[in-house]
């Protein structure tokens, strides 16, 4: 973007967050309305809504297929966050691109960093930057487990009136996170120990890994704004054929080019190599499917990834529910 660019951008924010410190400061409730809660991911929207149930509106900047580790603000995102009552992101870096406009918001009302509740010793040391973490939590239910509880007691401390629902709607969500958790550890038990190898199109799925006990190795970093070089695909490539992996992972999220190398690479040494399936990494599912809940992006991931490397899983998964091309 041009600097004339940035700098129009950087005025609209000022002027925007000055309405809202001025409209924003009267909670919903004393204006008789539901609370207008924004977050950045469908993950993070998905579990708002769960827990606040009627109690709030809730808006997602970032909907399927969108990597957020590039998604930059657009002038309605810009609106809508001014008018929102609280905010939620992932932060540890994730929506890198959003965080100077996120510390700006939060100087005139609640902007939650959820991901960064997690405890320090929970969390894997980023791949690129010193002193950062790996932002994606989602992966290991356990830890979004603290998420919903972080979000419950924000939701909260804006609505104290809304005390009981809040409660309640996440106790009945951390059942289910418990229960998905216990299926995911069961089927992915089922794949042969030598099979637990996970690759995928980038390294997000670190959590998971060290959640069931898998070796995961992603072609691309932590940030999708690394690049695989030459070097890595070849030791990729090597892995594959040492080991007779027989299956790898695009994402929704992120281009599947550097998987068809390595498919392409392995056939040059003699390997055949599949894609195993599509996982959800960095977003959900569309909007209205059960792989556009956070739940359903779990089950899906864990389901495909067990049945793709010789486990034993249920063709719709935990709930049933999982679509026909899983």
């Amino acid at each position: 973007m041009r600097e004339s660019g940035r700098l129009a951008i950087r005025i609209v924010i000022v002027a925007l967050l000055a309405v809202a410190a001025i409209s924003g400061g009267e909670p919903a409730q004393a204006r008789d309305q539901k609370i207008k809660a924004v977050a950045t991911t469908g993950m993070i929207a998905d579990t708002v809504r769960s827990v606040a149930g009627e109690r709030a509106e809730v808006v997602a900047l970032m909907g399927p297929g969108v990597d957020p580790h590039l998604y930059r603000q657009t002038r309605s995102d810009v609106i809508t966050l001014a008018r929102a009552d609280i905010v939620f992101y992932n932060g540890l870096y994730l929506e890198a691109q959003l965080e100077k406009l996120l510390l700006e918001l939060a100087r005139t009302k609640p902007v939650v960093a959820v991901a960064e509740r997690v405890p320090l010793e929970k969390r894997l040391a980023h791949d690129l930057y010193k002193n950062k973490f790996d932002p994606h939590v989602w992966m290991d239910p356990a830890l979004w487990a603290i998420v919903v509880e972080t979000i419950r007691d924000e939701l909260t401390a804006r609505d104290p009136a809304g005390r009981a629902d809040y409660a309640d709607n996440a106790a009945r969500l951390l059942a289910e996170l418990a229960r998905l958790a216990d299926y995911a550890k069961t089927v992915l038990a089922s794949v042969p120990e030598t099979q637990r190898v996970l690759i995928t199109a980038h390294d997000a799925f670190r959590y998971f890994g060290r959640a069931y006990g898998y070796q995961v190795l992603g072609i691309q970093g932590i940030s999708t704004e690394s690049e695989a070089g030459l070097k890595e695909i070849e030791a990729l490539v090597g892995q594959i054929v040492e080991r007779r992996i027989g299956a790898i992972f695009v994402e929704t999220s992120v281009s599947d080019r550097n998987v068809k190398a390595l498919i392409e690479g392995a056939a040059a040494r003699g390997r055949a190599v599949r894609i195993g399936g599509e996982l959800f990494s960095d977003s959900m599912g569309n909007e209205g499917t059960y792989e556009g809940t956070y739940i359903g992006m779990i089950d899906h991931n864990a389901t495909v990834i067990a049945r793709a490397l010789g486990g034993v899983a249920p063709v719709k998964g935990l709930n049933g529910k999982l679509g026909a091309g899983t």
